[in-house]
């Protein structure tokens, strides 16, 4: 099961598996949006705070952030607002 704000991985699963050729427009476009959608809400979540279930499911779909540190975080320690 995949963490609130992501995209399930049946999704992943039934847009990997239908090719771009046999998708309209619109299907082409959301999938399209989703998939930005999630891999921003991969990046803004740390992975300690991702469930076992999600860290396998980023891992499988190239989503994984190897860090601890979320984007807000590096935001915030680039701007000096941070704990480093």
């Amino acid at each position: 099961m995949s963490d609130t704000g992501r995209q399930s991985f049946t999704d992943k699963a039934g847009s990997a598996m239908k090719p771009d050729s046999q998708k309209g427009v619109f299907e082409q476009a959301g999938d399209h949006i989703k998939g930005t959608t999630d891999s921003i809400a991969s990046s803004l979540q740390p992975q300690g705070e991702k469930s076992t279930s999600q860290k396998m499911g980023d891992t499988f779909s190239s989503n994984s952030n190897e860090n601890q540190e979320s984007l807000l975080d590096k935001t915030k320690n680039a701007m000096g607002l941070g704990d480093k």
